[in-house]
């Protein structure tokens, strides 16, 4: 696109701003009354498809929005997102590794769902807590609702497993087998396997008058195995499936070979050679089971004593936490089945009878197989133009491209190494950096990220790291590198015990003449090398003043013992990202009322705080144009007449997992432009540290404008969300290109990559099929 034609879209745009087209008030199109509700029944023929409905219909209008009937609830919309995890499995335009890839990342998303949400709603339950949430629902109604809604997930992804998943593998040459379909040479070399290999590891446990009933860990896969003595006696064993050894186990000595990939799940390996664990007796029968605890554990905040020693504990109870969830074969005996529950302390609805395998999230590990053809093709992410040409060795060159320009790196389109991780080694070794500071959420157990500040305190900087002790399901690694930095010398502040520090935020203070200058990396995403290949991330890099005056202020809040209570440019939570979000879409309603047409696009992981839905309300009942691309949970019903007819809730699952939060407020013509790490979510704006980042550059701002009506276009993982809370998936006319947002912003990258003869950035431009100032229409709203 030339300068003339960016600069004509730019001036349309604004006229649009205060004229919207014609049809802004049109009836919509794609509303989805030909789509097909995913259910067991259905979900080979869903086209369109339609995840199920989450609630009855909304108020009338002119209902106050304090009415229970507005609000969307929070755990039915998560397992809304969960539907459309699984559409990526059912979905035969996929190849097949990719379907068995989501099928597997459905069940580690559902064991967090019930290890969180569910075992926080009996927790609740538990303590004999009735009062709804702002959607009206008590935590028992929710509960009991929610095991419901899981229940026909667990069985159209078993179905899809079966009779989707597994038949096109196995026409592709890869087997995923039962023992009945072994040769007889496969049967041989199984049982010599297990007896060299698997038997020495098991550990079977019996249940009877002289030994208790076994204790069952977390997620543990186990076989349930009843025998008989000669004296006609029958006892119950658990057999846990142990972790370290591969789920998935080759059939022959040889394979994968010729094309040909044959496995057999361990557990059924076990199963079939019962006699070599149990001699002398009779197996009855097995099955197998999986168990989930809530980790959900509390700990008694009055309780004087330090926050590691807190962590600890809170770790090691997690490991005997309450049950939520039992799955099992649906084969297991009716006796088996009792027994479980019955020691177990479940209730009925919390056991689940699937069709095994269960634990599908181990049959990932077929993805790593070099069968290029049943997968989408490799990425690599591409070097951002900005930092290609920076010698390693000469730090200073990083610092003058960042003081002379913003950039903007987006994960996993541009590459983590050469961008965050090339800033933390520049830092390191930079001799005129004076100090470095990063806080860190999550990151890999391996970790650069750290091992830079490592060096950069070896190396005489002054180092301090917020490690973030309670990241959930990170505490062990996290503390894990508490010790490790602290041994370094290296600052170290853990959080505290009220709030939990979310931000993503860096800083490095160098020397420079007779000044001192700050650089700043504000993202929306971790300081991970491993998940910044999967998810996508932002990150701004700023030589600003008032940025980085900001940062050292919230530093000190982390080391010292006091926190600020404003700040020059950054939007920080608890203290002040609320109060000017709530301030920002007052602003649109204001315009929108005085004919200024109001308009916001934002991109968020979750929106579920009730008084930012409120001020959406308001602002969509006075006629702004919103759309809201939110990932998962979302309270607010879009398209009730009279109150949000203007307001478009999107979704998009695919390739990579939606991380970034991206906040754009049109302004009558002037808009303002927000990344960072908050979700208008409770917990962020009032419970947790975030920070939100203006982003000023022209050109920063065209390429937030790229991706957000990249996935406004997106007419193949796009889904738009109705007023019952279900959604129906986008898909492309008979004559229609299909437009994919991961697709298309990896071809721009690759595009926009310099080559080897030159590092000069191709200057980002706005994808003209989506006007962000304008209303979003039917024209690219596809059917």
């Amino acid at each position: 696109m030339s300068d003339s034609e960016s600069a004509s879209d730019e001036d349309d745009a604004e006229r649009e701003t205060l004229t919207p087209p014609d049809d802004a008030d049109g009836e919509r199109e794609a509303d989805g009354d030909d789509a097909v509700v995913l259910s067991p029944e259905t979900w080979q023929m869903a086209v369109p498809p339609r995840t199920p409905p989450i609630a009855a219909d909304p108020p009338p209008t002119g209902e106050p929005f304090d009415d229970e009937r507005w609000y969307l609830n929070r755990e039915f919309s998560e397992l809304s997102f969960q539907w459309r995890v699984l559409h990526e499995a059912t979905d035969d335009r996929q190849p097949p590794l990719e379907r068995l890839r989501f099928l597997s990342i459905l069940t580690r998303n559902l064991d967090e769902f019930f290890m969180k949400r569910v075992g926080g709603l009996k927790q609740q339950i538990d303590a004999g807590t009735t009062e709804p949430t702002v959607d009206g629902a008590t935590p028992r109604e929710q509960w009991a609702d929610a095991l419901s809604m899981a229940a026909d997930l667990f069985e159209v992804q078993s179905q899809c497993y079966h009779e989707g998943v597994k038949p096109a593998l196995r026409e592709a040459g890869v087997e995923v087998l039962e023992y009945d379909d072994l040769r007889p040479e496969e049967v041989d070399h199984l049982r010599e396997r297990f007896e060299s290999s698997v038997l020495p590891t098991l550990t079977p446990l019996t249940f009877d008058p002289a030994h208790p009933f076994p204790f069952l860990s977390n997620l543990s896969l186990s076989l349930a195995v009843r025998t008989r003595k000669p004296d006609g006696t029958v006892r119950f064993s658990r057999i846990k499936v142990p972790e370290n050894l591969p789920r998935l186990v080759p059939a022959g000595p040889d394979y994968p070979a010729d094309g040909e990939t044959r496995v057999v799940p361990v557990e059924r390996v076990i199963a079939a050679n019962l006699d070599l664990v149990f001699p002398d007796v009779e197996i009855v029968d097995h099955s197998t089971f999986r168990v989930t605890r809530n980790a959900e554990v509390r700990r008694n905040e009055d309780v004087a004593e330090g926050l590691i020693e807190r962590i600890e504990d809170v770790l090691r109870e997690r490991r005997f936490a309450t049950l939520v969830r039992i799955e099992i074969d649906e084969d297991t005996p009716p006796a088996v089945r009792d027994l479980l529950a019955e020691h177990l302390d479940v209730d009925d609805r919390e056991v689940f009878e699937r069709r095994a395998p269960l634990a599908l999230s181990d049959f990932g590990s077929l993805y790593d197989l070099d069968t290029p053809e049943l997968k989408r093709p490799e990425w690599t992410p591409q070097q951002h133009p900005r930092f290609v040409d920076l010698d390693p060795k000469q730090p200073e060159e990083l610092f003058e491209s960042i003081r002379e320009r913003d950039a903007l790196v987006h994960h996993p389109y541009h590459s983590f190494t050469d961008t965050v991780q090339a800033f933390l080694d520049a830092a390191a070794h930079d001799p005129d950096t004076l100090a470095i500071k990063a806080a860190i959420y999550r990151t890999a157990p391996d970790s650069r990220v750290l091992g830079s500040l490592i060096d950069a305190a070896k190396n005489g900087k002054q180092v301090a790291v917020m490690v973030e002790l309670k990241a959930r399901f990170d505490e062990e690694n996290n503390l894990r590198w508490v010790k490790r930095l602290e041994e370094e010398g290296i600052h170290v502040a853990y959080g505290t015990v009220d709030l939990k520090t979310h931000s993503k935020v860096a800083l490095a203070v160098r020397e420079e003449g007779d000044d001192v200058r700050l650089y700043s990396h504000v993202a929306t995403g971790n300081y991970h090398s491993g998940t910044a290949k999967g998810y996508a991330d932002l990150g701004l890099f700023t030589a600003d003043h008032d940025v980085g005056q900001d940062l050292v202020r919230l530093f000190n809040s982390f080391t010292g013992h006091s926190r600020n209570r404003s700040y020059r440019k950054l939007l920080v939570a608890p203290e002040t990202l609320r109060e000017r979000l709530y301030e920002l879409i007052d602003r649109e309603r204001d315009h929108a009322l005085a004919g200024r047409g109001g308009r916001i696009v934002a991109k968020m992981n979750a929106l579920e705080d009730p008084g930012v839905v409120e001020r959406l309300y308001e602002a969509g009942e006075a006629g702004a144009e919103i759309d809201l691309v939110v990932r998962g949970i979302c309270r607010l019903r879009p398209g009730v007449d009279g109150v949000t007819e203007t307001v478009r809730v999107h979704s998009v699952v695919g390739r990579f997992l939606e991380h970034s939060r991206i906040f754009r407020f049109g302004n009558a013509g002037d808009p303002e432009y927000y990344i960072g790490s908050a979700d208008w979510m409770t917990r962020n704006l009032d419970r947790r540290v975030e920070a939100v980042a203006p982003v000023e550059d022209p050109a920063l701002r065209e390429t937030l404008d790229g991706v957000l009506s990249t996935m406004l276009d997106d007419n193949r993982r796009r889904w738009e969300m109705r007023s019952d809370g279900s959604y129906v998936q986008a898909r492309p006319g008979p004559d229609e290109e299909s437009r994919d947002t991961h697709e298309v912003l990896m071809g721009r990258a690759r595009n926009r990559a310099p080559d080897e003869r030159s590092g000069r950035e191709t200057e980002p431009r706005r994808d003209p099929s989506v006007d962000l100032d304008g209303v979003f229409t039917s024209e690219t709203d596809a059917n």
